[in-house]
């Protein structure tokens, strides 16, 4: 079983995916991890980083390239990135888009990197911007298009357990033969 969990910065990703993980017991493999991982092996902030993906294409392009790979290669994973969902394509077998309003991520973020809640709410909104744009212009990919999710949580109004009990309900419940209301992710761009 292959299941992607995608959103912005700070909307419950991490947690959720690797809750997720854990509910399933397989294996968790976080995009995140690996750009942050990534960025201090190059000495850079997430956001500096960012910022040098901008000028350095080959940057979102490997990382991508990786995470595609291994939604192919894997078949008991929770695959967790911003473009989870779409590396995946069909492979996935749910889909899941988390969010939440920017100033309660902002906090989120604040919180786990030990800054300002107003500098981290701005960093992230300049690093949705940029990445938006980079997608589009890579892959042709509309990464606010989220008609390829099977379910969207707004992780503002639930606590965790509460959104992972949505989306264990949703695996549980999944009907194979329900299958033709679902939207295909044809993968016809290179990572």
């Amino acid at each position: 079983m292959l299941l992607t969990v995608s959103g912005p910065p700070g909307s419950g990703k991490s947690t959720t995916a690797a809750l997720l993980a854990d509910r399933f017991d397989v294996e968790h493999v976080s995009g995140g991890d690996i750009f942050r991982q990534l960025a201090d092996e190059r000495g850079y902030t997430p956001l500096e980083f960012n910022k040098l993906a901008e000028e350095n294409d080959e940057i979102d392009r490997d990382l991508d390239r990786r995470l595609r790979e291994i939604a192919i290669r894997e078949d008991d994973l929770v695959l967790e990135s911003r473009l989870a969902g779409w590396l995946a394509g069909d492979q996935a077998d749910f889909r899941f888009w988390l969010d939440a309003p920017a100033s309660v991520r902002g906090e989120r973020i604040a919180e786990r990197e030990e800054k300002d809640p107003i500098r981290a709410t701005e960093e992230t909104r300049a690093r949705e911007a940029s990445e938006v744009q980079r997608y589009e212009e890579y892959y042709g990919i509309d990464i606010r298009d989220l008609t390829i999710y099977d379910l969207s949580v707004n992780t503002a109004r639930w606590e965790p357990d509460a959104v992972l009990d949505m989306f264990v309900t949703a695996v549980e419940e999944y009907d194979p033969d329900g299958d033709e209301g679902k939207t295909p992710v044809t993968i016809d761009y290179e990572f």
